[in-house]
């Protein structure tokens, strides 16, 4: 493991509950912070599946970096953080500082701001929580015909509701879906619209591999 402080689920998303999120979260690009539990969660099971420790990890979609930086704690040995907002891969390379001095990561971060569909570095796993596509349509396929193209295994966060499209999607594509993890998702009154403090809805990684 890349961190002998980080020893448990539980332990990894106290950890990333204190990055930083958007100070100026934009509708358009549905900037909404991953839950520091929801991450941990995916994180914690692809380290277990040892999918991290030591592979190249990519973050499509990286906004303020909890899921790239979380893969770094956990061993990985470089992991790219696509993000098209300057200003969130700002916050990123701030927390990332941040998280260096307290703990030892020894893989490499590397923060590109750039639309996702201009990354077509090969990777070993691509972890990712992309827009849900209601302010974007599709964006969700995308992100995730993307991340078909740089790599074979990818944790990807979406409604639950959208299972039968990512299924398949992946057929299409010639992946498979080996695996649906389902959260209790909390999304944050983060935006002016939003009405409530916190507004649950089911949500699922899905776990894929090339066929």
């Amino acid at each position: 493991m890349g961190n002998k402080d980080i020893n448990s689920k539980s332990r990894l998303a106290i950890v990333l509950s204190k990055i930083n999120g958007f100070f100026d979260p934009k509708v358009r690009l549905e900037q909404y912070m991953t839950d520091s539990e929801v991450g941990a969660a995916i994180l914690w099971f692809s380290y277990m599946n040892e999918d991290i420790n030591g592979k190249i990890v990519a973050d499509l979609g990286s906004g303020t970096g909890i899921l790239g930086l979380g893969a770094l704690l956990l061993g990985a040995s470089k992991v790219y953080l696509v993000e098209i907002d300057k200003d969130a891969i700002d916050i990123a390379k701030n927390n990332y500082e941040t998280l260096k001095s307290e703990y030892n990561i020894p893989g490499e971060a590397i923060f590109i701001n750039s639309d996702v569909f201009d990354f077509n570095e090969e990777v070993d796993v691509v972890i990712e929580n992309p827009p849900f596509g209601v302010k974007l349509e599709h964006a969700d396929r995308d992100f995730l015909n993307q991340a078909m193209k740089v790599s074979k295994k990818i944790y990807s966060l979406h409604k639950s509701e959208s299972k039968g499209f990512i299924d398949a999607f992946s057929k299409d594509n010639r992946f498979k879906l080996l695996e649906e993890l389902s959260v209790n998702y909390p999304l944050k009154q983060t935006m002016e619209f939003h009405k409530k403090k916190i507004h649950r809805f089911d949500a699922s990684w899905f776990v894929l591999e090339k066929a």
